[in-house]
């Protein structure tokens, strides 16, 4: 350990002897007022009346519809609603804030961001702002909510739903400022997902940015609740004269690259008056010449004063990134005995299937974590990183290795053809480095962990994660390659779009669609607003030039006629750094009908004790009930959102592309008890009581891979 690290871990020694496993008075377990239901983020309830002698009985109580779904089944709605005095808070498809009666759905109160931003009824990005939670801040005299819209963070009054206009910039905090850069030097498109997190009168967010070369910094920053003055700001790629500025070879990298960001959400630890921050990869993916090094913070469980902001510890769980592998939800605080004695500890998932655990006292890891040497042959000008952590235990609770037996297909001639595939890519290890031969990405590049989170039972440590199983496939193109017959309009095409559009706009999937013939869907308008605001998964591209602009749209017009240039091309080029190789595309391993191209399962939920590390057991997690296959009675689907777990022994989930929600034996990993939904639940559950009454609520918003969209909240509770 370097002297950088030690000094800041000897001053949270110093800080929190006197406090040693006390009960932490901000975690209601029997209330779900935050994001993931407590600021330990565990997603644990302590509410019994719902068990699993009677979860049989439950049936719909309530369904509110927002009626905003897209028609076209392209928005979602994936937020955990928080519930404060019997009134639940949560979002709607088009970024409306609801008040609903808790105990009826019935509303009292929307706020409609385009009351006070008339922008937004032309924004193609109405329906793609998506919001996964409110926060709430009381101090006893007064209490407001504050939730994300792109970009903003806007505060709204608790009780009226109107805005509140003292706060930030009349009403709202634009996350692209503040940053310590011009806007003009990196990518414009920033924005939040995951609600920011609060310590005392203290507002602390993260943010979403590009993916690519040119995207903003990813810093933490903290603003005052009432009138949303920055106060503090870390810097995700340390800056002179901070700690661990001396890992990056590059001394300018802070003024040159961005990422390292806060997409995944935060915990705090009140009594410590610590936020644990996960973070994801330094910009840009897939390629890291020019950010040699191990790239702190990014892939980083970073623990900061929750007060100022201050470097406490961190631990980084992928050194130099080449495979997209953010961490991808908020970490989760609990106690444990450890050699006999109670233990405050942290665990953070990861898409790669592993769970790390810490003291959250110093970062020490609770089980052995050992650096495995790992291929190096990269792509020219790669320093790939010649080590990478594995943690002994926990066992992993996701499959890391796609093998040739594993390959799927629903006849004999099927999976002949996903043979075929499968047989040309020679990269198939987890941290086999980028390839233009191309590389199978297992779990996938959603995972694994993904932003659903886990859920711990606090009382017998045991986490529940759900997972995916299905393999992507990677495929890195060079574009310095002879474009001089190009077009300008082909040039900015291959320099932006071919990574997720595929070589001949052919499209990647629901999330990355096809633009052949586009102009016959959608308006020059439309088109133009979305290359620059960004659209679902994909970020702006407001940087490029407005030739650029010009010529793309032209080029999407008519791909085939547009008459060749024979001015010579170069690579991309951002910020002075020219970009030899590009991903070509997210690429799904899916058979000829849409479904994986592996064998079931396809969707898992998973028990691991923490106690041990051991795998207690995995499920099947959801059913594609059409699909007949020998000796498969549950195939699993792809799976969004988290789960929750209960004193009454149950962990509840929604999350399965088959539009249902599930109660499972804790313990044993039974199937108990599911719900049809209208349309699949891509979020999170909560559980709350009101006037002695357990409800369970989630919301319906679907959207995802090829399902249809919904806009309802639905509760059950027993008869």
């Amino acid at each position: 350990m370097s002297k950088t690290n030690l000094i800041p871990l000897l001053v949270v020694l110093l800080l929190f002897s006197c406090r040693n496993n006390e009960t932490n008075s901000y975690d209601n377990y029997s209330s779900w007022e935050h994001y993931a239901g407590t600021p330990s983020g565990v997603r644990y309830s302590a509410l019994n009346q719902i068990n699993t002698e009677n979860v049989r009985q439950l049936t719909k109580v309530w369904e509110y519809s927002s009626a905003d779904k897209d028609e076209q089944n392209r928005s979602q709605n994936q937020c955990n609603p928080i519930i404060v005095d019997g009134v639940l808070y949560g979002t709607s498809p088009e970024s409306k804030l609801l008040a609903l009666n808790a105990a009826t759905g019935a509303p009292i109160w929307i706020f409609d961001p385009e009351s006070v931003d008339q922008s937004l009824s032309e924004d193609p990005m109405r329906f793609y702002k998506v919001n996964r939670g409110v926060a709430h801040w009381n101090d006893g005299d007064a209490e407001r909510l504050f939730y994300n819209v792109g970009r903003h963070i806007y505060a709204i009054d608790l009780k009226t739903g109107t805005l509140i206009k003292s706060f930030g910039d009349n009403g709202r905090i634009d996350l692209q400022l503040g940053l310590g850069r011009d806007p003009k030097t990196f990518n414009p498109f920033v924005a939040s997902t995951t609600p920011p997190v609060i310590y005392k009168n203290l507002l602390i967010s993260g943010s979403r940015v590009a993916e690519s070369i040119d995207a903003a910094p990813g810093h933490i920053r903290a603003y005052d609740v009432i009138s949303g003055e920055q106060k503090w700001i870390f810097h995700t790629i340390p800056q002179p004269g901070e700690a661990n500025y001396e890992t990056w070879p590059d001394t300018k990298a802070y003024e040159k690259l961005g990422g390292a960001n806060n997409w995944a959400g935060m915990s705090v630890d009140h009594q410590r008056g610590v936020v644990y921050v996960p973070l994801g990869s330094v910009s840009g993916d897939f390629y890291g010449r020019f950010r040699e090094g191990s790239n702190l913070y990014g892939n980083s469980l970073v623990a900061l004063n929750a007060s100022n902001g201050e470097y406490l510890w961190h631990f980084q769980t992928v050194h130099h990134d080449l495979w997209d592998r953010d961490l991808p939800a908020n970490p989760n605080l609990f106690s444990m005995e450890i050699d006999g004695t109670m233990t405050d500890v942290v665990a953070q998932i990861t898409k790669q299937g592993y769970v790390f655990l810490f003291d959250r006292n110093n970062g020490k890891p609770i089980f052995e974590i050992e650096e495995v040497a790992v291929p190096t042959l990269g792509l020219e000008g790669e320093k790939v990183w010649p080590t990478q952590p594995i943690p002994k235990l926990p066992q992993p609770f996701s499959d890391q290795y796609f093998s040739r037996d594993e390959v799927g297909g629903l006849d004999s001639l099927e999976h002949q053809r996903l043979l075929s595939i499968y047989d040309k890519v020679p990269y198939k290890k987890l941290f086999d480095p980028p390839s233009i031969a191309g590389n199978w990405i297992f779990p996938g590049f959603d995972g694994g962990g993904e932003w659903g989170g886990a859920a711990v039972d606090i009382e017998e440590r045991v986490l529940y994660i759900n997972s995916t199983r299905l393999p992507w496939l990677m495929e890195m193109v060079a574009v310095d390659q002879d474009t001089g017959s190009m077009s300008l309009g082909q040039r900015t095409y291959v320099n932006n779009c071919i990574a997720c559009h595929g070589t001949n706009l052919e499209g990647r999937g629901e999330d990355y669609p096809s633009l052949i013939d586009v102009f016959d869907r959608l308006s020059e308008k439309e088109i133009r607003s979305t290359i620059e605001n960004g659209l679902n998964m994909m970020p702006s591209f407001a940087g490029i030039t407005e030739a650029d602009k010009k010529a793309l749209l032209e080029y999407l017009k008519a791909p085939k006629t547009i008459k060749e240039s024979k001015e010579p091309t170069s690579v991309k080029e951002v910020n002075g750094l020219k970009v030899p190789y590009q991903m070509n595309g997210y690429n799904r391993f899916l058979d000829k009908d849409g479904y994986p191209g592996i064998k079931p399962p396809w969707g898992t939920l998973n028990a691991v004790d923490l106690k041990t590390g051991k795998l207690l057991w995995k499920v099947p997690l959801g059913n594609h009930k059409e699909v007949t296959i020998e000796g498969v009675e549950q195939t699993g689907t792809e799976n969004y959102g988290g789960p929750l777990v209960t004193k009454g022994g149950l962990v509840i989930i929604g999350a399965t592309k088959d539009s249902k929600l599930h109660a499972f034996d804790k313990t044993t990993g039974e199937l108990l008890w599911e719900a049809e939904l209208p349309a699949p639940a891509f979020a999170t559950p909560a559980t709350y009581s009101v006037n002695g009454k357990q409800y369970i609520v989630i919301a319906c918003g679907g959207g995802k891979i090829g399902s249809p969209s919904g806009d309802s909240y639905i509760a059950f509770a027993l008869d």
